[in-house]
């Protein structure tokens, strides 16, 4: 037996979120692949290691906010849509739903913010967190100036107004009333060039009263909570790192030729310090000790008409606006009719969905029924999977929000993957730059391939590209006969990128298993093999599993995957080396076939969370009931030990005969059988 003292440690009870989509489109591939194929994986692998009981997966389409009211305005104006706004979010929550399905996310409950049953749990949390947090003092009720477009007679939502991101160092040209496309949040005032997309006149800003959470107040906590994570192995590095980029002390960049001018109106700002430029820089700094110095300072650089840019830092959080799709607020003070901004309440949103799945689950499905099981008892975990642009809400936002509470919520556990590109640019379905559907690549690929392709990308490192042959039209050479360009995606001689990880499974895990189950009908007479497998066997199956469970709590998906394809690709070797020594010997050919049924129960295993419908295809041919096949509690267990768990001798386990040529996992029809 392996050494398995330094074994990971994995909580008793873990919920796993995946990002919360627009209720405005259906998904793009970047959806799947950078946020809920990794989520997947891991709450599959989690549900093997402690109890399906013990793990809930939860997820949802975002129903309210700009983003929903925009493409409903567009729909209705441009495509004469007769439904209702809470008609077209349900249409694109079942259209989401559809792709999840499709792609086997095996989602406990993949819910609607604003539908059904989800929608009344969802509404009382956000009232009892907003009113919690006005009771503890950490809601800043500030006016602030909000775009109005005077043509339209009406006050404009944030995606209904576009222009330049303010944040030094940015060059989004994407930017809302107050965050850009890269997620860089800032006051509406300091938008560049605003443009109303209703009448494309340039809006006007007009004071409103909204609630902020006093965010800058927790700078002391998040630098505490950023030194846990740099030394907590299951936190990335991109985290911690961007979150720090925020805890600094509110800067003014102003470009060198308006030195004459500031100098001019110093003398009126608020105590600040003044930085030179350096070396090339062409812009010196001015510091101010907090967000309320610097705004007072803006008013007084606009009024000289110096201009300005700012750097990151932390501001009061808005909680609430005015638009009408959205939560309804609580009532506070003399606040009437406000609605809560849809990215507060997204980040909560993962504990309105717990509540849901508790209330709505079978009897004794779940091994606890109060979400504070789930997510304030010290032995619970919950994994929040987001994309990088999310950072700044559910690694800055998020966690001075659980502190403020005082309700005793652990901070999650953030896996946050960089962009996953498309034919190596950044795409996305508002850009220049549209990313296929992930629908529309199953009409090429199948979802186990490309389950395992994203996986094995490694975007836990760096922003990697998605480049699926299929969509590739790029030119590839020119006809020599016609001189007309040949397309990547029409030529043969051009290997498919997407498809590089998939010939594991249909060539060499495909392989063995089959070699087992042909195997045991030859000489086993349609049961497993009555000899045990030899020890070094035994031995490289627990090594690979160890190996693996390793990597699954590090979020590795690819070191895992890497990890069982070199297991199986030995084992396959193994098996052509000793079933070709064993011709004509039916005892030595079953003591191979031992060996490599052994390691096709240990494949099976770890390939599990990564190609679900494939192994869980082999346990029934196998002909074990899943909860035991793929339980952890029995990672160890050869087929010939888990038919003895069950009180049978190997001879008395019957296995299922495969037709000729079975495949279990399947190439897509467009490719060709072999």
């Amino acid at each position: 037996m392996s050494d398995t003292s330094t074994r990971p440690t994995f909580p008793k009870r873990a919920v796993i979120t995946g990002g919360m989509p627009y209720g405005n489109k259906n998904l793009h591939f970047g959806h799947i692949g950078g946020v809920f194929v990794p989520a997947d994986f891991f709450a599959r692998f989690l549900r093997d290691r402690i109890g399906a009981q013990n793990v809930i997966f939860v997820s949802g389409t975002d129903c309210y906010g700009s983003p929903i009211m925009e493409g409903f305005r567009k729909k209705v104006e441009e495509e004469g849509y007769e439904g209702t706004i809470i008609d077209y979010v349900r249409a694109n929550h079942e259209d989401q739903k559809r792709a999840l399905d499709r792609y086997g996310i095996s989602l406990d409950l993949y819910a609607g913010s604003g539908l059904e049953p989800a929608a009344p749990f969802h509404a009382k949390l956000s009232d009892e967190l907003i009113r919690r947090l006005y009771e503890q003092g950490k809601l800043l009720k500030l006016s602030t100036r909000q775009f109005y477009d005077v043509e339209a007679g009406q006050f404009l939502n944030g995606r209904q107004v576009i222009g330049r991101c303010p944040v030094r160092g940015c060059k989004s040209e994407k930017a809302y009333a107050d965050e850009c496309d890269l997620g860089h949040q800032f006051d509406p005032e300091e938008l560049i060039a605003p443009v109303s997309q209703l009448t494309g006149t340039t809006p006007e800003l007009r004071p409103v009263d909204n609630w902020y959470f006093d965010l800058p107040a927790f700078r002391e906590t998040l630098e505490s909570l950023m030194d846990e994570w740099d030394a907590d192995p299951q936190v990335r590095d991109v985290v911690t790192k961007t979150v720090r980029e925020s805890l600094v002390d509110p800067v003014i960049y102003i470009q060198s030729k308006f030195r004459e001018d500031f100098d001019a109106v110093a003398d009126q700002l608020p105590a600040h310090e003044l930085r030179e430029a350096e070396g090339n820089q062409q812009s010196f700094s001015v510091v101010f000790a907090d967000w309320k110095a610097r705004d007072d300072a803006r008013a007084v650089l606009e009024g000289a008409n110096v201009r300005f840019r700012t750097g990151k830092t932390l501001l009061p959080f808005r909680i609430t606006g005015n638009i009408d799709w959205g939560v309804a607020a609580p009532e506070l003070e003399d606040t009437r009719d406000l609605t809560v901004w849809c990215w507060p309440e997204s980040l909560w949103a993962p504990i309105s969905f717990v509540q849901t799945t508790l209330a709505t689950a079978p009897e004794g499905r779940y091994s606890s029924t109060d979400w504070h099981d789930w997510w304030c008892a010290d032995d619970a975990r919950v994994f929040q999977f987001i994309g990088q642009d999310n950072i700044y809400f559910y690694c800055v936002a998020q966690p001075a929000m659980w502190e403020a509470l005082g309700w005793d919520l652990f901070q999650d556990t953030p896996i946050a993957n960089y962009h996953i590109l498309f034919m190596n640019k950044k795409a996305s379905s508002s850009g220049a730059i549209k990313p296929p559907m992930a629908e529309e690549l199953l009409d090429f690929y199948t979802a186990e391939q490309l389950r395992c392709h994203w996986l094995s990308l490694g975007l836990d490192q760096k922003a990697v590209s998605f480049s699926p042959k299929a969509f590739d039209t790029s030119v590839s050479h020119k006809d020599k006969k016609t001189g007309e360009d040949v397309l990547v995606k029409d030529d043969p001689r051009v290997a498919d990128p997407a498809l590089k990880e998939s010939a594991f499974l249909t060539n060499i895990f495909n392989r063995l298993a089959r070699s087992c189950f042909y195997g045991a009908a030859n000489v086993c007479e349609g049961h497993l093999p009555t000899i045990d497998a030899d020890d070094d066997v035994v031995r490289a199956c627990e090594e690979a599993t160890l190996a693996f469970e390793r990597a699954a709590h590090g979020f590795d998906a690819h070191g895992a995957l890497a990890i069982a394809e070199e297991f199986c690709r030995n084992a396959n070797k193994r098996w052509g080396d000793e079933s070709k020594a064993a011709k004509g010997d039916d005892a030595a050919y079953e003591h191979a076939l031992a060996n490599a049924f052994a390691a096709l129960r240990t494949t099976t295993l770890l390939m599990h969370p990564a190609a679900p419908m494939g192994c869980e295809l082999i346990c029934e041919h196998l002909a074990f009931d899943p909860s035991l096949f793929f339980s952890w509690d029995h990672a160890f267990e050869t087929p010939a030990q888990l038919a003895r768990t069950l009180g049978q001798t190997p001879e008395e386990h019957a296995i299922v005969a495969l037709p000729p040529r079975f495949d279990f996992f399947e190439k897509h029809e467009s490719q060709g059988r072999k």
